[in-house]
């Protein structure tokens, strides 16, 4: 831990309402990928004394502030009060952290409000995409003003980060913006072996995600173990059909949560990692299977091609048939043994978290 510099101390606050739960495991409330990022990188910010760490999290009937893994903890926004309201929460958190730097990840109406804060208070704003969609313009589907407020909050940005060079490439096309490709990080302890006994989903029931693929590629190999960790996605109206559809499924254990402290254990035991994605950034999952030498057979997300390039799995370009395909060649004389072992060196190389803060470190400063 360096000593710190008083007069030099860097305030960077991160903005994730979602996020309280991986603070707090005893609250049991659904988070994703983008929420997984800023935690790790936060917690591992703060253990820098040269930096004051907050994060701003929704209410979830936790103290107005608190300090965990060196973090000041914000509370925020009530979900279940209206949008003003919620507004108003944001601001007084932004403004009860004094930061230097407010840090968000992942297109929202949230997005605008925390550029137009910055943009008013004269305060540095980095934004980081979670999502391909994103950069190239198709996401969000459907919403033009949130469309338009997205564009005008990243060009007000002091930095933008993206996951993978295709992310970068889409951005400077798309939107005349030249981000910093930053990957994921990730705490990496040391290998665990264990008995392999499952195909392994892991993820939030958006339509994004396509969870009821994984049901189907368990249909059609009936002498595998698959086992699927589906949380409900926020608004998702479907999800009781869907796990319904699953537990149909003989060979399919269907889970509804896992907490994130040990969802470890469930990568362990797993001969492949499969996603069934339309588009993500770089999922955090990915990185879980990889930390856990599992390899990764992905339907179309494949960022920066690092799954062939690496040799740590299997993409199939959206070709479904070519998927159910590669699962069989994979699990045929363990040649999944194999990828996992490329699969952790790939990740001890490019996603310790102790390696990837550095680099927001020189960042901020550079900002500052």
């Amino acid at each position: 831990m360096s000593s710190p510099d008083t007069a030099r101390v860097t305030r960077v606050c991160f903005i994730a309402p979602k996020a309280y739960p991986l603070f707090n495991p005893d609250v049991k409330k659904v988070f994703g990928g983008a929420e997984v990022d800023l935690y790790f990188l936060a917690t591992e910010l703060a253990k820098d004394q040269n930096f004051a760490v907050s994060f701003i999290t929704a209410d979830y009937g936790q103290e107005d502030f608190q300090t965990i893994e060196g973090v000041r903890i914000i509370k925020s926004v009530d979900f279940n009060k209206n949008l003003i309201t919620g507004t108003a929460k944001v601001w007084q958190a932004m403004h009860a952290a004094d930061s230097q730097i407010y840090f968000q990840k992942a297109v929202s109406w949230g997005t605008f409000l925390v550029a137009l804060f910055c943009s008013s208070h004269k305060k540095i704003f980095i934004y980081r995409t979670a999502n391909q969609g994103e950069c190239d313009k198709t996401f969000p589907k459907g919403k033009r003003f949130l469309k338009r407020a997205f564009s005008w909050s990243l060009h007000k940005t002091g930095a933008v980060t993206v996951q993978n060079q295709i992310d970068k490439e889409n951005l400077q096309n798309y939107f005349g913006i030249d981000p910093m490709v930053i990957p994921n990080g990730h705490r990496l302890a040391e290998l665990v072996q264990k008995k392999r006994d499952a195909i392994l989903w892991v993820g939030r029931s958006t339509y994004l995600k396509r969870p009821e693929l994984f049901i189907k590629l368990a249909e059609h190999i009936p002498d595998e173990k698959f086992t699927m960790i589906c949380q409900e996605a926020t608004g998702d109206k479907n999800y009781k059909a869907l796990m319904s559809e699953a537990q149909e499924v003989d060979n399919l254990q269907f889970i509804e949560r896992v907490p994130f402290n040990e969802i470890e254990d469930y990568f362990q035991r797993a001969k492949v990692f499969v996603n069934t994605s339309d588009s993500e950034g770089f999922p955090n999952t990915f990185i879980q299977a990889c930390r856990c030498a599992t390899p990764i057979l992905s339907l179309k997300v494949n960022p920066d091609d690092f799954i062939n390039r690496y040799n740590c799995g299997i993409s199939c370009n959206g070709d479904w048939q070519q998927m159910v395909d590669a699962l069989d060649s994979m699990l045929q004389k363990n040649r999944y043994v194999e990828m996992g072992k490329n699969a952790r060196k790939y990740v001890e190389e490019n996603h310790d978290i102790k390696k990837i803060v550095d680099k927001y470190k020189t960042l901020f400063r550079n900002l500052i």
